[in-house]
């Protein structure tokens, strides 16, 4: 009804969201990981926290510059669809409506209202109507680069900084266990946050999450151990 408020919905939030899960994510473990493999390979905590740091600086800008690219080449693909839209809505309007009412029958109009949705939309926002119904482009969801590689970077730096600053104040005797530890827990938190964030049970995205990080940093730190042994 007029004057009603529009409702907020999860999808509003998926493209930062996306990005800065996936950021702090690789953030914790990419960092955890190469401490934990530099440590097991019996390096000194002063040369464990330089590893840290590089490790840190290099996957911001990795994630920064990957997602740019990622989502630019979406974006151009995006813009080249609405262009070659926009140049069929000005050459042939009538077929045009027709596809447009086609679209609404598939979704279960009848063909005489799907007309004249189709006939309504066409004379206030052509464009906007073929680009959201024909090509499942919306404000929601379209490519945004910049925002996705600043949401990346910021976000994978604050995940990378949690191991980092454990490795920094954890006693070098136990430096492997407190990082290991405390970085699971940075994970589990992360994915307990982004599941209750995009309305999915949260027990499954705290597995998830911790599972593959476990995973990821027990293989490194073996491969550190058999190459501390090795040395």
């Amino acid at each position: 009804m007029p004057g009603l408020p529009l409702e907020s919905h999860r999808t509003h939030s998926i493209g930062w969201l996306r990005a800065a899960v996936l950021g702090a994510n690789d953030g914790i473990v990419s960092t955890a990981s190469l401490i934990l493999g530099v440590a097991a390979a019996n390096a000194t905590q002063s040369a464990v926290l330089v590893a840290g740091v590089a490790g840190l600086v290099a996957g911001a800008m990795s994630m920064a510059a990957g997602e740019y690219v990622s989502v630019s080449s979406q974006s151009d693909t995006e813009r080249a669809d609405i262009a070659r839209e926009r140049e069929e809505l000005a050459t042939d309007a009538t077929r045009e409506t027709a596809e447009l009412a086609g679209i609404y029958v598939q979704r279960g109009l009848d063909p005489d209202l799907a007309q004249q949705v189709a006939r309504q939309l066409m004379a206030t926002d052509a464009l906007g109507a073929h680009t959201r119904d024909e090509l499942g482009i919306s404000e929601a969801v379209s490519a945004r680069p910049l925002q996705a590689a600043w949401a990346s970077a910021a976000a994978f730096t604050v995940g990378a900084g949690l191991p980092l600053l454990s490795a920094w104040l954890a006693p070098a005797q136990t430096l492997v266990l407190i990082v290991g530890a405390t970085s699971l827990l940075f994970l589990a938190l992360l994915g307990g946050l982004a599941a209750y964030t995009g309305g999915a049970p949260i027990a499954r995205g705290i597995v998830r999450v911790t599972f593959w990080g476990a995973l990821a940093m027990a293989i490194t730190a073996g491969v550190g151990k058999l190459f501390g042994v090795a040395a």
